[in-house]
């Protein structure tokens, strides 16, 4: 399983990336591309900017990364400020009829809007685009033709590689090719195509990488939308059919299974992501939030819910405590102590329950616990997706082993915050870690641990992850649950008012 601290990596290389970025304005502007001068002398001002842009041209005329000759940075200064400009509006937000509009402006995805005569091929992994234009000339002239892979971690090669890539092919049309490309299913509304494969399987990418991305695509077409799957999975459909049925009214598509021409007015082929396991409300319609996700999830679940409470009742408990679900793991990362801190938590007054998830549970039962819980105690992993299945207002407590702070809080702590979780992240000390009875105190594995994530993601991963375990310091993790009950009965007593 790829962890979040591979992610790390990755991150930090594109936030290096974005400031190489910012370092090429700075060598254009030691080269004398770009100048500030004094507005007190006009004249001089002319003089000086005219030979500027003189000497730039001369020295880049010849660049290969610039277009027609000049680099982007050499437009005017009217012109830097309305590329800016531009660059924030929405690409693609209107498509005309009989065109193929991609936006490849963001690092997580690309994305691509097809309108008109649209039909598969799946045999060529191809979606055509026919048009009626009489234009006269060689056919091949006229075709335009996008690459895209419709998969939401377009920052990481190693994983795009291992996703079927689509071609998009816009052409005229005409009789042979109308007659050689007949419709076998016709669909009168639009379509998403999107790819399960990658880190598929992983229950933090099925959500982050793939249903979220799925829901702010999908979202502006109430659900009269077909999904089209690459690296089509039984089991995914399975797993996550209660959630696809509040997302779409049709059975989706198997692109690589069924060889039948489907033909389509409108698709979208790939999915948007905004952030980790978040939504930006600013560029959703109706300014949707994740907490509208969960909303959709609660409508998902709660019938099959209302199924479980039936075929298995909950064990009887005092409603007057507040429940208190720990997830649980076993091998790396578990907690050593964990009977000793299901008897502490009873005695400040919870009533505990053990929640031992894996890929084969199902998630209506995972959503039933967490969703009536008021607070989830987990050691840092992919479990910890699971905090979406709880209640906005419920505390969500992570512990943090040593070397995971950055992930813990990117992947997990802040999108709990922007869900409405009270959220509080336990930073185990270096006494608290298995590591410490390998390691001699003054190591760096227990004193720097960033010193160690920075040589490499198989440092991170052969010491943090798969060689580390857990024994909470119970007097120091008490204090915290004293807290969340005290939070959640003076939450309940004030609503009672």
């Amino acid at each position: 399983m790829v962890d979040h601290h591979q992610r790390h990596h990755h991150v930090q290389l594109i936030r290096k990336g974005v400031n190489v970025s910012t370092v090429i304005h700075h060598v254009d502007e030691e080269n004398g591309c770009l100048i500030s001068i004094k507005r007190s002398r006009p004249k001089l001002l002319f003089f000086l900017t005219f030979c500027s842009f003189l000497s730039c041209c001369l020295l880049l005329i010849s660049s290969p990364s610039s277009t027609f000759g000049f680099p982007l940075s050499l437009y005017s200064y009217e012109a830097e400020d309305e590329i800016i400009s531009d660059a924030k509006a929405p690409l693609c937000s209107s498509v005309s009829n009989g065109t193929i509009c991609c936006d490849r402006s963001s690092i997580r995805s690309d994305i691509c809007i097809m309108k008109g005569d649209i039909r598969t091929n799946s045999s060529s992994f191809s979606i055509f685009l026919y048009t009626s234009d009489n234009i006269s000339g060689d056919l091949n002239e006229l075709r335009h033709e996008e690459k895209i892979k419709p998969y939401t971690r377009k920052w990481e090669p190693s994983t795009m590689a291992t996703i079927d890539e689509l071609t998009l092919v816009s052409k005229n049309s005409n009789s042979t090719t109308e007659n050689r490309h007949k419709c076998d299913v016709y669909h009168d509304v639009p379509a998403v195509f999107f790819s399960t494969g990658g880190f598929t399987g992983n229950v933090y990418h099925e959500f982050n990488d793939g249903l979220i991305p799925l829901y702010i695509t999908s979202q502006k077409f109430n659900k009269k939308v077909v999904f089209v799957i690459l690296e089509y999975h039984d089991w995914w459909i399975t797993k996550y059919e209660d959630v696809l049925s509040q997302l779409s009214d049709y059975e989706a598509v198997d692109f690589n299974g069924d060889n039948r021409t489907h033909c389509f007015s409108e698709a979208v082929v790939g999915l948007r992501i905004h952030d980790e396991l978040a939504i930006n409300s600013s560029s959703m319609p109706g300014n949707k939030t994740i907490g509208d996700f969960h909303n959709v999830l609660d409508s998902s679940y709660l019938p099959r819910i209302h199924d479980l409470v039936h075929e298995e009742p909950e064990k009887t408990r005092d409603p007057e405590k507040p429940k208190l679900v720990i997830i649980s793991r076993n091998g790396s990362r578990a907690i050593m102590n964990q009977d000793l801190l299901v008897k502490m938590a009873e005695k400040i007054g919870f009533a505990v329950e053990i929640l031992w998830p894996d890929k084969t549970t199902e998630l209506a039962k995972i959503y039933r616990s967490l969703n009536s819980s008021d607070v989830m105690v987990g050691v840092h992993g992919a479990a910890m997706t699971h905090f979406l299945f709880m209640r906005p207002g419920s505390v969500f407590i992570q512990v943090v082993p040593l070397g995971t702070n950055w992930a813990a809080e990117t992947y997990y702590g802040g999108p709990a915050k922007k869900l409405g979780l009270r959220y509080i992240g336990y930073e185990i000390l270096p006494k608290e870690s298995s590591l410490y009875d390998e390691y001699e105190s003054n190591d760096v594995v227990l004193k720097d641990p960033n010193s160690v994530n920075d040589r490499g993601w198989e440092f991170t991963k052969k010491i943090y992850l798969d060689r580390q375990k857990v024994r909470l310091n119970l007097a120091r993790f008490r204090k915290h649950l004293v807290r969340s009950h005290f939070y959640i009965m003076a939450k309940r007593n004030h609503a009672q008012i």
